[in-house]
């Protein structure tokens, strides 16, 4: 067996309406959107510090400036994409990403299956090492009134 790490990922983005909802690598319906420098997608940003982190890389900041012009409006799955390559010429692969998103609307239920089967897609691991939870905050804090969304994720990552 070889050398296995674990890493941990948290990420926040404001809701605002007016902005596309992008959440696992897919375009959700909702009159709000996450506000930031790239599309927002705060589920691939945490699983993106996860990996990084898993493998001592730094952040997603460290990598995709959010002052760099050449990030406004990235599509996050490219970033994503970055992250595997940078993980993967350390030697690692994914062993399993648990994520949790935090926010009260929309429900994120009926888009898990398409979230993980896109993310799958893009990081070239099986639907089945990606766990992808949804939870409300019981209409407490910035997520319960809805003003922003969180996510969080940890990550197993294995030397080969």
């Amino acid at each position: 067996m070889g050398k296995i790490r674990v890493g941990f990922g948290y990420d926040v983005h404001q809701l605002k309406e007016g902005y596309d909802f992008w959440l696992g690598g897919i375009q959700v319906p909702h009159e709000k959107g996450a506000v930031g420098h790239s599309d927002a997608d705060v589920l691939i940003h945490v699983i993106c510090d996860a990996l990084l982190g898993a493998a001592n890389l730094r952040d997603i900041g460290f990598h995709f400036s959010d002052t760099d012009p050449q990030y406004k409006g990235i599509d996050s799955k490219i970033l994503l994409k970055d992250v595997m390559l940078l993980i993967r010429e350390q030697g690692y692969e994914v062993g399993n990403i648990d994520t949790t998103i935090c926010l009260q609307l929309p429900k994120v239920n009926p888009h898990i299956p398409e979230m993980k089967k896109c993310l799958a897609e893009v990081m070239g691991i099986e639907e089945d090492d990606i766990s992808i939870k949804a939870t409300t905050t019981e209409k407490l804090g910035f997520v319960g009134r809805q003003e922003g969304v969180s996510a969080y994720c940890a990550v197993l990552i294995e030397k080969k």
